[in-house]
């Protein structure tokens, strides 16, 4: 309730009370194929993500600190989907394509809110791998459950006040011409494409502030890999247990791979007109594609959650 109170107050300090999102096409024959092909993206990452959150709530063989923070993982996967894909939707099959100041400036905070989460969680589940194959003795202590709650709601509310920061600094712009937002949704860039007067304060925010917690989870996440390759290839008598420890992070490090690669690309090079169309493209992949294909990964290499699955059927 104060969140949406505070964004209330913002909607007096600009002459633009709504936006218009042009979308991923204005072809109009493709709308409704689009709206299916989307659709049926969305249902299925919602049951994917939502299976895998029943069976690692449900299911006392999943009660592991590695599934709880996978049962984070398809919450984030859930809740990433549907802040973009609903109005996405929506849009395909209606001539006006608009979103309210407030319904857009809260679309930008939980989008970021969810992303930059997700960044940090991904390193916490590298840092998990970590500890689980370099310091077996010791797992079950460090990776206490008190611990892993702490880390996840740390990395929650880290990721909650990131997005205010954005949200807040994108609020207070003036946005005194075009509402036309060259975008399927409401993000920083387009906005700040939008806006009237000085956006240098928000440019460096967006650069500096995201690209630290971006950079640095996904530095951490590589580094936990790294110290386990080289602890596997001087402590490991053998290829067969080799093979089986690496098995285990194969399913994260593919997850770490499809989320950071497009969102990196998207935010190292600077917005411009030209830039815009190839930024839809690839936000498609890391908010649409990725959160279906990571239940795929972690259920098709992974035999405690395909068990788990087959139990519930």
């Amino acid at each position: 309730m104060l969140f949406c109170l505070f964004f209330q107050v913002m909607l007096n300090q600009t002459s633009v009370t709504e936006f218009l999102l042009l979308g991923v096409t204005d072809i109009q024959v493709l709308q409704p194929v689009l709206f299916v092909v989307f659709l049926a993206i969305y249902i299925v990452s919602l049951a994917g993500n939502g299976a895998i959150l029943m069976v690692v709530i449900s299911d006392p063989r999943l009660h592991s600190p590695m599934y709880f923070f996978l049962g984070n993982l398809s919450c984030l996967d859930i809740c990433y989907s549907t802040v973009t894909l609903p109005k996405m939707l929506e849009n395909f099959l209606s001539t006006h394509k608009a979103i309210s100041f407030l319904g857009c400036i809260s679309q930008l905070h939980f989008f970021h809110f969810l992303g930059s989460t997700e960044s940090m969680l991904l390193a916490l589940m590298g840092f998990d791998r970590f500890v689980a194959i370099c310091k077996p003795l010791r797992y079950p202590l460090i990776m206490s459950h008190h611990v892993c709650l702490q880390m996840a709601v740390t990395v929650w509310i880290i990721g909650f006040f990131h997005a205010l920061l954005h949200s807040v600094m994108t609020s207070r712009l003036n946005f005194c011409g075009s509402n036309h937002i060259n975008h399927f949704f409401c993000d920083v860039k387009p906005l700040l494409e939008l806006a009237c007067g000085n956006i240098e304060l928000n440019e460096w925010l967006l650069n500096t502030v995201r690209g630290t917690i971006a950079m640095s989870s996904c530095f951490l996440t590589f580094l936990s890999y790294f110290y386990i390759i080289i602890y596997l290839f001087f402590k490991t008598p053998s290829c067969s247990m080799l093979h089986k420890a690496l098995s285990t992070c194969v399913s994260h490090f593919l997850v770490v791979i499809l989320f950071y690669i497009p969102g990196v690309f998207v935010y190292i090079h600077p917005a411009t007109s030209s830039s815009m169309d190839q930024d839809q493209i690839i936000a498609i992949m890391y908010s649409v594609i990725t959160p279906i294909l990571n239940p795929l990964i972690y259920t098709l290499r992974n035999k405690e959650v395909k068990g788990a699955l087959r139990g519930m059927m």
